[in-house]
């Protein structure tokens, strides 16, 4: 008798880490798979955040950490906001969590009631859909298309604005996408936005540097946005700090002195080696980075040219992030190898058991005719990937 709760029962499983995991038992059963379903980057952490915290353990930290971050971490931050940004914050607007995935939830439990609608410009960063549904809050889904490169219009998002609709989140660069957008388009959404005072804004930026146009643009840069939007980031990505687990936010002080009153009950503060070791990459120049982001250009521009080759793979040219976005609903309905592809999911585990190589299913990013295929992975593993695809729907 399953006496769990409606909670847990009712919460979906990551996609993208369950993709991983079937990778890793079929691996385990001796299988060669090639593995393009994780948003990690495949570089080692650079040297000197590794030195950095190697000193911190030689100097004996410890202890418990604040739980809103270190005093000097928060001080890194917000020299990061101002340089990188344009971004004015203070202290108390700072809490550094364990991942900006913790940072979405400490937000979602702190501004959500029961009832609450967030606006998701689909495709969405898998998770978002089931934390703000974890704090009571509904979902609404704006689907996007390729052909406007999955970019949510104003147009969109004034018509899904209900009396309900209390937040809109959105990643930029976009994960599963790539898509970034312009400080044009955000204009038009902020103007929008202007009609209806109660509405925050939820800016995850955790791809920021991983940018292939330049220009990032954080939508807390207008004035009139500043003090009803909460910019997310973190350092998994630009440094290859993905299990170091740091993430923070900037936003009004209200909000993050209730993320703060939340983490405390929950977790306390982030592990204190990580965040010495992040001192020292916020502190750094951004070009210290520009080496993977060089690296992660010229998979992309590899990957699209190859998936070109493969009639029914729809690609566009995505400007940040690590993943390229196909839509692939030109097979649905047929069948091939005695399987039948009814949709994304159907074709994402059709590729894992036929061509071994590891995607994940566009349905679980609230886009279900595309999958996401990442390119952080070496120039070698994607040409044998893409390379199996083919002749596996040949």
């Amino acid at each position: 008798m399953n006496q769990l709760s409606d909670r847990i029962n009712n919460l979906a499983t990551s996609a993208t880490l369950a993709m991983a995991a079937k990778a890793r038992e079929l691996r385990a059963e001796g299988k060669d798979i090639i593995g393009l379903s994780l948003g990690e980057p495949d570089f080692n952490t650079p040297e000197f955040i590794k030195n950095a915290a190697i000193e911190a353990i030689n100097q004996n930290y410890n202890s418990y950490t604040p739980v809103d971050g270190y005093v000097d971490l928060k001080q890194a931050i917000i020299t990061k906001f101002k340089r990188d940004n344009n971004l004015n914050y203070t202290l108390p607007q700072i809490v550094v969590s364990t991942g900006a995935k913790q940072a979405l939830a400490n937000i979602a439990a702190v501004m959500l009631n029961a009832g609450d609608e967030v606006i998701l410009p689909c495709p969405y960063w898998v998770s978002y859909s089931d934390i703000v549904k974890l704090s009571d809050g509904v979902p609404v889904e704006v689907q996007t298309s390729i052909d406007n490169d999955f970019k949510m219009t104003a147009e969109q998002l004034e018509a899904a604005i209900t009396p309900k609709t209390k937040m809109i989140w959105y990643s930029s660069p976009c994960n599963p996408s790539g898509s970034v957008y312009s400080k044009e388009e955000l204009r038009a959404l902020a103007d929008v936005l202007q009609k209806h005072p109660n509405i925050y804004v939820v800016s995850d930026e955790i791809y920021e540097h991983i940018n292939f146009v330049g220009g990032h643009f954080s939508m807390a840069e207008f004035d009139d946005m500043y003090d009803r939007t909460i910019t997310v980031n973190g350092v998994s990505k630009a440094f290859a700090m993905t299990g170091w687990r740091i993430g923070f936010i900037g936003a009004p002080d209200w909000i993050a002195r209730a993320c703060n009153k939340m983490q405390g009950q929950i977790t306390s503060g982030a592990n204190c080696i990580a965040q010495r070791a992040t001192i020292t990459a916020l502190e750094a120049d951004p070009s210290s980075i520009k080496y993977m982001v060089d690296e992660f250009k010229e998979r992309r521009q590899l990957i699209l040219s190859l998936l070109s080759e493969i009639e029914g793979f729809k690609t566009n040219e995505p400007e940040g992030a690590f993943y390229v976005f196909p839509n692939i609903s030109a097979y649905f309905g047929k069948t091939i190898k005695g399987k039948t592809i009814n949709n994304a999911s159907d074709f994402s585990l059709f590729l894992l058991e036929e061509a071994l190589v590891a995607t994940v299913t566009g349905e679980a990013f609230g886009n279900p005719d595309c999958i996401r295929i990442s390119y952080a992975a070496s120039q070698d593993e994607i040409k044998e990937a893409i390379k199996r695809i083919k002749a596996a729907l040949s």
